[in-house]
């Protein structure tokens, strides 16, 4: 192996910076063109998701199963009962039929009494804060 000169590694480690100094491989100018609507849409998507609040309602379960007998009962409840909404969760290893959206915990127990009256594995699920 042979041993450079002071000079000659003067001149490659000057040399090297020179090109190190040079490139510039992460400067890259993009542009992006996009639709003056979808900034629109992106801010009411915004304003509908402050407005929705999951979290500060109560809900009725009626069910807990099968899904074949969870969707029967959702089905069931939606005839008797149309001005309430409901719907199904999975929560391992049962269907979950949960219904309503009270504000308040006496509106959610005046339907609980009417909902007991035909099903009867029913209770009252408080929002989490």
């Amino acid at each position: 192996m042979r041993i450079l000169t002071h000079s000659k590694r003067v001149f490659l480690t000057l040399t090297m910076f020179t090109l190190a100094y040079n490139i510039h491989a992460q400067d890259q100018n993009l542009t992006l063109n996009q639709d003056p609507k979808f900034e629109q849409l992106l801010s009411d998507k915004r304003k509908i998701n402050t407005s929705i609040s999951t979290n500060d309602t109560y809900k009725i379960q009626i069910f807990s199963g099968k899904s074949e007998d969870a969707k029967k009962t959702l089905a069931d409840f939606k005839r008797e009962y149309s001005n309430i909404d409901g719907t199904i969760i999975f929560n391992t290893p049962n269907y979950k039929v949960i219904v309503g959206n009270f504000k308040t915990r006496i509106e959610a127990e005046r339907n609980l009494t009417e909902i007991k009256k035909r099903y009867k594995s029913v209770f009252l699920i408080k929002p989490s804060k």
